[in-house]
């Protein structure tokens, strides 16, 4: 298994086009989040298709609870056992999103995992309008409990869960793992959490982008928007190992949001947990990068599992 220190950020790993391009996307990417979106998709989609996969195989459509959006695909090595799992678990405002975007996004994130040794796991949840807060978040307990059953029969370590969650996916791991209410008895059951640019704290402003998909989920009465907030309930959580990670383009508000994440957690622990800022990163490259030349997050995650911290 291979197991590196952290690296700075590896842009500079990249092709010409990528570096130009995240150069030009970055300071705007607020103003045309959409058009950014689909700019920066078409300089990483290339890459990955050609990005290293030998020795993984995929088990696609697994069901892990009764919903359509009940799915989930494993990537692993051949021989593989006992391996930590984790779980990447995509973003969409709570409205959209699927764990494959295209033939390359977001199987690259996985993929990069059980090249390294790790049964790597890409999942679906349940939308609003349909599902409204917290289905989502129930949907991750039941794929965890899922793999609790069912990892090692894919070589993972059901005591080794990781979850990865990118945007909406990254607020609705912190709202599983911060809330005990959506928990069974014996808690999490996670070995840690990588949160990618979520959400936190529920005060959107007239002018956000996603207000409306944000109510869609989360409803439209403010009067219920702290008790919905996971950062509201971090000091009876569980002390998971936690890695906060945030993008120097970032959606608005988001990487404010991680900072408050990790201000609240250094201040129950007194002592902070792991935090990056994706330097020339945008909201979507941050995670599109995952199997490129630019691992500087994948390493750093890598270490993170392997230290617990």
């Amino acid at each position: 298994m291979l197991m590196a220190a952290p690296a700075f950020a590896q842009v500079s790993n990249m092709p010409a086009q990528v570096q130009q391009r995240l150069a030009e996307v970055g300071p705007g990417w607020g103003k045309d989040i959409g058009g950014n979106i689909e700019k920066t998709l078409e300089v990483y989609t290339p890459l990955l298709a050609v990005a290293p996969k030998q020795g993984v195989s995929v088990e696609r459509n697994l069901a892990y609870g009764p919903d359509a959006r009940h799915r989930a695909d494993l990537f692993r090595a051949d021989g593989l056992k006992n391996a930590p799992v984790v779980v990447f678990l995509h973003g969409g405002a709570y409205v959209r999103g699927d764990r494959d975007i295209n033939a390359e996004v977001y199987g690259n994130v996985p993929m990069y995992f059980a090249r390294q040794g790790m049964l790597g796991v890409n999942a679906t949840y349940r939308l609003a309008p349909a599902a409204q807060w917290p289905a989502a978040a129930q949907d991750v307990a039941s794929l965890i409990a899922w793999l609790k059953s069912n990892a090692a029969r894919y070589g993972g370590d059901p005591n080794r869960i990781y979850l990865i969650g990118h945007s909406a996916g990254a607020t609705h791991v912190a709202t599983y793992a911060y809330l005990k209410e959506l928990q069974p008895a014996q808690g999490p059951g996670l070995a840690g959490i990588v949160l990618i640019s979520g959400r936190y704290h529920f005060d959107p402003h007239p002018s956000d982008p996603n207000l409306k998909n944000f109510q869609a989920y989360f409803g439209t009465d403010r009067a219920q928007y702290p008790a919905r907030s996971p950062i509201s309930h971090v000091k009876g959580a569980a002390r998971l190992p936690t890695f906060i990670v945030i993008a120097e383009y970032d959606n608005p508000d988001l990487d404010t949001q991680g900072a408050m994440l990790l201000a609240a957690l250094c201040e129950r622990d007194r002592a902070c947990p792991r935090f990056t800022r994706m330097e020339k990163h945008n909201h979507l490259s941050e995670v599109y990068q995952f199997n490129t030349a630019d691992d500087a997050l994948g390493r750093e995650v890598l270490e993170f599992i392997r230290r617990g911290r």
